[in-house]
């Protein structure tokens, strides 16, 4: 007889209560909440009392969960978020402790290890969408192949391996600006190898038993905590669909919306003025227009943005966030010509000017992960030179970054700056191999104006000679934003 899947299990469970089906079902999965909820609090008891919290939450809703629902995500999801609300209502001292731990192998010499990702993990997959969320936890929380996530997620597997790659970038990005430096490759090695590790052999029976009673035995503590996650999951489930609402709204009526916000004052010159004074006393309003200045400028100030005189490419900035020009891709031709600017909407700004640029210029954007030829940035054989640790940031510390035609100087920044010149520089994406994760003080020269068709190759020599770096070229995938003319 072959096994029942997760929602054929629910479904006998549903009609008929039945124990031996709710027990598969947590046999099949109480590794993975315990392990969640054990790597969230540190601590087997809360870890313990959260599993048997989800597992009722599960039992609860049986009979609610849609057949669409990838129920290993559901229950990631739910761990989650029942071990958050458990520290953040319950366990405050430990918090505390635990960002000490945190600290303190941050400064372990070694770049990449799992005590190092294992407490930022469940905050950096609580920054995914639910599909990339679900598509980690299927391919490295459960060890599924490709295909088999694909079945799960009702994706190609062409498009289950995006959905993944683009998930494990946005880890990596996550995990970097924390001080842990890797590859999205060591990276999906170590979650696959110690996400999920054996719960208690007890575990399963005393959940099973707890959640086939709908909690009416739990402890008051448990019954809190289930509760509490309750709320949260709703409230969650809640924000999604007001999200997924209001961008519904803005694509079909953007126009309208800002239009009304703008139908206040009359719009004057003085609007314009590049001041903080003058932003902060504008209404909201959305205006996109041909410039009328000689010179470009920008402004911004409390998520608000004056421009004067700017391309397309940078009005696209405001709305997708910087990408420099190396990891652009325009399958159509951007308008050419400059325009002035003002948006101090104070509701999703971001997503109607994305449709006002849609609107205007006929042109829409998304990020991709897109294989691409690329520089990595790695130390040589010998190693780096010339870049000197620098301060630990305190109310003293200074930061500065100094850049010309033919020198770089870092104060206190990260490695990321160089790698941003280099990406204007040499006209490719530039990715960081370097593993040097923290604050540092270098500088870089080189004889050769951006006039001169050599100034490439003296940057590279530069590199290499003065800070013992290299640029070794490859094809990876490469986080990208596509530009495309609107369907």
């Amino acid at each position: 007889m072959p096994e029942l899947n997760d929602h054929e299990l629910l479904a006998e469970f549903a009609e008929t209560n039945s124990e031996t089906a709710f027990a598969a079902l947590v046999e099949r999965y109480v590794n993975l909440v315990h392990s969640t909820a054990l790597r969230f609090t540190y601590h087997p008891h809360h870890a313990e009392e959260i599993t048997q919290a989800v597992f009722i939450i599960l039992a609860r809703k049986a009979g609610k969960l849609s057949p669409r629902v990838v129920l290993s995500g559901w229950l990631y999801q739910a761990a989650r978020l029942t071990a958050a609300n458990l520290v953040k209502a319950e366990m405050r001292r430990h918090h505390r402790e635990q960002e000490a731990f945190m600290q303190t192998i941050l400064n372990e010499p070694d770049p990449m290890t799992w005590k190092q990702i294992a407490p930022l993990l469940d905050e950096a997959m609580g920054g995914l969408g639910e599909t990339d969320r679900n598509a980690v936890v299927l391919r490295f929380f459960e060890n599924k192949t490709a295909a088999e996530a694909a079945v799960e997620l009702k994706l190609t597997e062409a498009a289950t391996h995006k959905r993944v790659n683009r998930a494990l970038e946005k880890l990596r990005k996550f995990f970097t600006k924390r001080g842990v430096s890797s590859t999205t490759a060591i990276i999906a090695g170590t979650i696959s190898v110690n996400s999920v590790q054996a719960a208690p052999v007890a575990l399963a029976k005393s959940v099973t038993a707890a959640a086939i009673a709908k909690g009416a035995a739990a402890s008051a503590s448990t019954l809190a905590l289930i509760k509490g996650a309750l709320k949260i999951m709703a409230w969650t489930k809640m924000k999604t669909a007001v999200a997924v609402g209001v961008g519904v709204l803005l694509a079909a009526s953007t126009t309208t919306v800002v239009l009304k916000e703008m139908s206040g004052p009359k719009i004057t010159d003085s609007m314009w003025e590049l001041s903080n004074r003058n932003i902060t006393n504008l209404p909201p309003m959305l205006i996109l227009r041909k410039t009328q200045f000689a010179q470009g400028g920008g402004l911004g100030y409390n998520g608000k943005f004056i421009a004067h005189g700017f391309e397309v490419q940078q009005l696209l900035d405001q709305v997708y966030g910087y990408f420099p020009r190396a990891r652009e891709r325009y399958l159509t031709a951007p308008p050419k010509g400059r325009f002035d600017m003002i948006l101090t909407l104070t509701n999703h700004p971001k997503e109607a000017l994305a449709q006002e640029i849609k609107t205007k210029f006929g042109l829409v954007a998304r990020t991709n992960m897109v294989a691409t030829d690329a520089l990595l940035l790695q130390p040589i054989e010998t190693g780096v030179r010339n870049i000197k640790p620098g301060m630990v940031l305190d109310e003293g510390s200074s930061t500065q970054v100094n850049a010309d035609d033919t020198a770089f100087t870092s104060v206190n920044m990260g490695i990321n700056e160089l790698q941003d010149l280099l990406e204007g520089m040499l006209e490719m994406p530039v990715v960081d191999r370097t593993q040097l994760a923290a604050r540092y003080n270098y500088s870089l020269s080189w004889n050769a104006l951006p006039t001169d068709p050599k100034r490439k190759s003296a940057v590279k020599q530069a590199l290499l000679n003065q800070l013992g770096l290299e640029l070794v070229p490859t094809n990876i995938p490469v986080e990208m934003l596509i530009v495309e003319r609107a369907h």
